[in-house]
């Protein structure tokens, strides 16, 4: 069943502010449990809380953050109080870390090794839900240093994205919906869809852009039957397909092959693609400054 997000993910923003919710380990939760959670919900909000940073190199820069730096700060969060885990990224950043480094190489690490010590029996529920929440206060308060993109729009475009029917991984689905969502787009997000049901939102609401994450290895004939069917049902004509994930960042030249308008290797290349295209269809864009 197709679990949806509305305009800006607000109900993502919910999950985030409750990250565990009342979910406990048991018998027969698979391994996987509670990293699903942290990668679906957790890692989108410490990527993207900061957007489009310019990360320019200069001589001198800091040596990336170690694996060994993000594990022992995952270990301390179970014992520092927010103010004493946030004087630690504060010393980071005084010392030349950039926020994306921090985010990507030092926060979504250490919500994963969280996860991990939770399943493997190494602390305790309530130990790990202090832990996230920790972090999460953390990331409010040095996200909240950095403006994110502004971006206007006339007429506000409509963007739905979905993971490709099947396909398990709703992690990029997820982060390019915030990445559109915070540009000032009317964004939508599916996850874990079935074909029906994508195809019978995308028939119910007119959507000027449709953005399918592909990871798993699906055959072009299926690409290429869906986005034929997405058509074919749309309820709006001049409807724009775009199509990424791991499966087209190694084959590009698939995205025309299966009928798609466009691909990006990244969710904020695929906004400057989706702009571009929604243009020609008529929606003026402004930025704004």
């Amino acid at each position: 069943m197709a679990s949806v997000f509305g305009v800006g993910s607000s109900t993502l923003r919910n999950i985030i502010a409750h990250p565990l919710g009342g979910r406990r380990r048991s018998p027969g939760t698979r391994a996987g449990h509670l990293s699903d959670i942290i990668e679906h919900q957790m890692i989108p909000r410490l990527m993207l809380a900061h957007a489009r940073e310019p990360n320019v190199a200069e001589d001198g820069d800091p040596p990336s953050i170690g694996e060994d730096l993000a594990e022992s700060f995952a270990v301390h969060l179970l014992q520092w109080d927010a103010d004493r885990a946030l004087a630690e990224v504060e010393d980071l950043l005084s010392r030349g870390h950039d926020i994306q480094s921090l985010f990507l190489e030092l926060l979504a690490p250490a919500a994963r090794k969280l996860g991990t010590m939770w399943e493997e029996d190494e602390c305790e529920f309530i130990d790990v839900t202090m832990g996230l929440w920790r972090l999460q206060e953390v990331m409010r308060e040095i996200a909240a240093r950095v403006p994110p993109v502004i971006r206007s729009l006339r007429a506000p475009a409509r963007a739905l994205f979905s993971p490709m029917p099947g396909d398990q991984h709703g992690f990029g689905a997820l982060m390019i919906d915030e990445v559109f969502a915070r540009a000032g787009w009317e964004s939508e997000v599916l996850i874990d869809p079935q074909q029906r049901e994508l195809l019978a939102v995308t028939s119910q609401k007119s959507f000027d852009l449709l953005g399918l994450t592909i990871t798993n290895d699906s055959p072009t004939s299926a690409i290429q039957s869906l986005i034929r069917a997405i058509r074919t049902v749309s309820a709006n004509p001049a409807l724009r397909i775009m199509i990424g994930g791991r499966l087209i960042n190694a084959n590009p030249g698939m995205a025309e092959e299966v009928g798609a308008d466009g691909t990006a290797t990244d969710a904020f290349a695929a906004l400057e693609c989706a702009e571009r295209m929604v243009a020609e269809t008529g929606l003026h864009l402004k930025i704004a400054t």
